[in-house]
């Protein structure tokens, strides 16, 4: 279709177009608004034919598409317009919508629960018969090789397995349900277990491996902050729609039994790891590498070998060969979400008129700095500096924008670039510099940034920050422990920029502002995790020995996770989000707090609907009738019950921030469309759970029952 503005004037004989040039092209503007209609319904006509079919029709079609095929639609909670809007997605997938029929016809079948699992809730999926893993006795004439054995000490493999998705061992039987809501049975004769994985593989392409100096120039990490990090499968589809899932097709942390038993399979392109020394081009071959336990670095390979530990993420090679040069690594790890800098698909827009300079190794450009350097030599007032790989970046960097100029820093799609800020200057400041003038922009996506933290200053419009990582702590130690903990990531120096930070992970704000002179910042930070390393660490507030402790900023917050204190001037609105710390809040008459959980002693604007506000209420409510000197007993109670519990609160661990199966149901579904509070809101994994345990029902083999196991 031809979307051009002047198509039906291109249709008009030339000697009408004359005449209407010679007069200003009034004819000319009249047909171009009549175009924009016309492109309007044609584009609506096409869309009707396309909304015949599943694969191609509009997110509101697929209801009733379903709906034509006897697909029943789950609905949870109150029902609304605005709601079924901002679920559809997930309480009526496309994919089963889809694949109805087909599930109808393998009804009963085993494999037909893992693609309920991948289609429904869209998590990776083992199923597991319980029943055949069942210890009994065996009739001698008439054994059966492939149920469940006796342990057998000597087989090492099986019982790093035990107790786990991929069990293979013998088992007495447990008379529980598997559905109980109490105490979920598993080894039983009709349970059926589906073990789900929710943490994502996320790959590091070709980027240098750290060197672990203080212990030995053979000594080497996959993570680049020098933390371990279990390595884990990229997993690869199944070869057969009736094939049940194994290790290599669910992303699972690499066992040591099993890379030394399937070597092949883990170690290659395109798969799981790869290794090169002193050159990206010719890699270590898979016989050189040995697996190995390097939890206390006593394990030392022979000339030509490699060690690899990939449940730690360590590297060791001959202390009498090191490698001369460069390390270069390949592996994937573990994280819920597409938050912060890493290799996933986002949205990158490209601005009109705007110079783009590639950065990268085997670029014309090979750092950051060069790029500057050139931009300003051609003096353009819009550019884009895009990283093209996932290296390290080790430099000082200093930007400085002019009046209205707007700079983009970012990696490019499906790359992870890294920069690594280092102690340059003894008596200076070696933070990440961005000093803007009047009517300047700067925005920040797609990068992991550690070493220091941002300070920006100046007179600028607005400063983005989306998809990018300020390591919390600056650094982090091979457990994940920060190595500066209360060094701030980001510092805000008599700037008048707005603050937006966007599906990003950074550590503390900072802020010192003239505080008569100038308004206070605005601060929004959407889907983002905002971690100051401890509780009782400042998240957001003024300098340590300024006059005020309270950051001369308004705050919006949505669906997001803090872990520290915040002092500020005002709130605009909280909703959807974990304060795991205090607030404090100069001005309690501006803004509200709805849908929130609140560490209690907070002083905050009002409040909506936010824990532990809404049990201690329910306590009074309860205790009240029967015994009033009980009632803050009661109190304490439910307010220990519902404060948030997190698998990890570290960065760098693959669970990070995720919610724990034992936290409460009112943090688990307390934002306001009953999804989870805090930066994995937009999961929606409560909906997931409901949608996908009802279709098991649906699915199940008669007489048996399935219920749903967190393997991640």
């Amino acid at each position: 279709m031809n979307d051009s503005l002047d198509r039906l004037y291109e249709l008009l004989p030339v000697i009408y177009r004359q005449r209407d040039a010679e007069q200003g092209q009034p004819l000319r503007a009249l047909l171009q608004i009549i175009t924009e209609q016309v492109n309007v319904v044609e584009s609506d006509i096409a869309q009707l034919y396309e909304n015949w079919f599943i694969e191609t029709c509009q997110d509101w079609v697929v209801p009733y598409i379903g709906d034509l095929v006897g697909y029943t639609p789950i609905h949870e909670g109150e029902e609304s317009e605005e709601r079924t809007t901002v679920h559809h997605k997930i309480l009526i997938p496309r994919r089963e919508v889809a694949n109805t029929i087909r599930y109808r016809q393998r009804k009963g079948t085993l494999a037909v629960l893992e693609l309920l699992a991948k289609d429904v809730a869209g998590w990776p999926a083992r199923v597991v018969e319980f029943y055949r893993l069942l210890g009994f006795t065996q009739h001698v004439n008439h054994v059966r090789l492939m149920r469940g054995r006796t342990v057998d000490l000597r087989y090492g493999d099986a019982l790093d397995r035990l107790n786990g998705p991929f069990d293979e061992l013998a088992h007495t039987v447990n008379v529980r349900h598997i559905t109980s809501h109490h105490t979920p049975g598993d080894y039983n004769i009709p349970n059926v277990g589906l073990f789900v994985w929710r943490l994502k593989s996320y790959s590091v392409t070709q980027t240098p491996a750290y060197c672990l100096e203080s212990i030995g120039e053979h000594c080497y990490s996959f993570s680049v902050l020098s933390n371990d990090t279990p390595l884990y499968t990229h997993p690869k589809p199944e070869g057969d729609p009736t094939e049940i899932a194994s290790e290599l097709n669910v992303p699972t942390p690499i066992r040591r039994r099993a890379f030394e038993l399937y070597k092949t399979d883990y170690y290659g392109e395109d798969k799981s790891l790869q290794i090169w020394i002193d050159s990206a081009e010719q890699p270590i071959l898979p016989e050189n590498i040995i697996v190995a336990d390097l939890s206390n670095w006593q394990y030392l390979p022979t000339k030509n070998q490699v060690a690899i530990d990939p449940e730690l993420g360590r590297i060791a090679f001959p202390s009498t060969a090191p490698p001369k040069q460069n390390v270069w690594v390949y592996y994937h790890y573990g994280f819920s979400a597409n938050i912060g800098g890493g290799e996933y698909q986002r949205s990158l827009p490209q601005p009109a008129d705007v110079r783009i300079y590639r950065v990268g190794e085997k670029e014309t450009i090979p750092n950051i700095t060069e790029a500057l350097k050139q931009w300003q030599v051609d003096q353009k007032d819009h550019a884009i500096i895009e990283i093209i790989d996932s290296g390290v970046y080790v430099e000082p960097i200093n930007i400085k924008l002019k009046e209205n100029q707007t700079l983009q820093l970012r990696a490019a799609n499906r790359t992870r670039p890294v920069i690594r800020l280092l102690d340059w200057k003894t008596s200076g400041l070696d933070d990440l510099r961005i000093t803007g003038a009047t009517g300047s922009c700067f925005i920040l996506d797609g990068l992991l940034i550690s070493g220091r933290g941002i300070r920006i200053e100046g007179k600028m419009v607005e400063v983005v920050i989306r998809h990018t990582t300020l390591v919390p702590g600056w650094e982090i130690s091979s457990d994940c422990k920060p190595c500066q903990p209360v060094e701030p990531s980001l510092k805000l120096i008599n700037t008048e920029a707005r603050i937006r930070i966007e599906q990003s992970i950074i550590g503390a704000i900072q802020v010192s502002q003239d505080e008569v002179n100038t308004d206070p910042v605005a601060i929004s930070i959407s889907d983002s995790i905002l971690d100051a390393t401890h509780p009782n660490h400042h998240a957001l507030s003024a300098p340590p020995r300024s006059s005020s402790v309270f950051a001369h900023a308004v705050v919006t917050l949505k669906c997001s996770t803090v872990f520290g204190q915040i002092h500020t001037h005002a709130i605009d609105l909280a909703e959807n989000s974990i304060f795991m710390g205090l607030i404090q809040v100069a001005r309690r008459q501006r803004g509200c707090l709805r849908f929130c959980y609140v560490t209690p002693g907070s002083r905050t604007p009002r409040r909506y609907r936010c824990q532990p506000d809404l049990v201690i209420e329910q306590a009074k409510e309860v205790t009240a009738a029967v015994d009033q000197n009980k009632l803050t007993d009661a109190q304490q109670r439910e307010q220990s019950r519902v404060v948030p519990q997190f698998n990890s609160v570290h960065y760098g661990t693959p669970a990070y921030c995720q919610l724990a199966r034992c936290c409460a149901e009112e943090i688990k579904r307390g934002a306001e469309d009953e999804s989870e509070m805090g930066v994995f809101h937009h999961l929606f994994q409560p909906q997931r759970e409901a949608n996908l345990q009802t279709r098991l029902e649906e699915y199940t083999p008669a007489g048996m029952e399935t219920g749903i196991i967190y393997a991640s």
